[in-house]
């Protein structure tokens, strides 16, 4: 998937074009994710990003039986194009997404059945020192290989992690969230636009869905999205920190 405020400049990886490419892997200045405010994770990745992340679900649009599709994210500001986890090029985190792991490269739809793995040609570590992308006969070389690879199976998870949160809708067990804080000066803060689980649907579940919920293993994404919203304090307090200072009252 390409993601505007981080693939500045996708094209298509080309052997043509790019045979002698070498990337500077693995990134290590993370600025070029400085304005992502939040990005989608896989079902797959819920355990593991919700030890870090707050995790909520938006909207992405309807599909072709006019039902909305639901997706979710890990979110890593407060306001948008934010983003608290990047500190000095630094990402503030162990964990991250499949999606960052996989940048520069990423999968760019060519029509309805076609896919292309694309790099950002933006970016500042694409040059003549690093790992080649292709090797001296033209094949792919072991970063792209192994990005390709990654890249088909998040594709597959995506796929399977919209299924799950279909489920979500049907049962209607999602709805509106929003977060207010009070900042130092006066103002308020405002999170919202995002959906979180309801708990107290989840609560009123017949025995016969819960069940249904734990097989499928949405049950366990729900109440990992339920232990994730504690970061929401954690991107506060890292809001605040980055706030102007007050001035000095005058000397008396």
């Amino acid at each position: 998937m390409i993601i505007p405020l981080l693939h500045r400049k996708p094209v298509p990886v080309d052997l043509g074009q790019h045979r002698a490419l070498k990337l500077a892997l693995p990134v290590r200045d993370w600025s070029v994710a400085g304005e992502l405010n939040s990005v989608f994770i896989a079902a797959i990745e819920f355990v593991d990003a919700a030890r870090e992340y707050p995790i909520f679900f938006v909207t992405t649009g309807k599909d072709d039986a006019g039902k909305p599709q639901i997706a979710p994210i890990a979110v890593f500001g407060l306001q948008p194009k934010q983003n608290l986890f990047v500190d000095q090029g630094q990402w503030r985190a162990q964990f991250m997404p499949a999606v960052l792991t996989s940048y520069p490269f990423c999968v760019g739809r060519l029509d309805n059945e076609r896919f292309a793995v694309c790099l950002d040609a933006d970016w500042k570590g694409l040059g003549d020192e690093g790992e080649a992308l292709f090797d001296a006969e033209g094949k792919p070389g072991a970063s792209l290989q192994a990005v390709r690879g990654q890249l088909e199976a998040l594709e597959g998870e995506a796929q399977r992690t919209r299924v799950l949160c279909q489920r979500l809708a049907e049962l209607d067990l999602l709805r509106p969230m929003r977060f207010d804080a009070n900042l130092p000066d006066g103002s308020k803060l405002t999170v919202d636009g995002f959906l979180t689980v309801d708990n107290a649907k989840v609560q009123a579940l017949d025995a016969a869905t819960t069940h249904e919920l734990l097989k499928s293993g949405l049950l366990g994404l729900i109440y990992a999205h339920f232990v994730s919203l504690g970061h929401m304090r954690k991107l506060l307090e890292w809001h605040l920190e980055r706030l102007p200072a007050a001035p000095a009252a005058p000397a008396a």
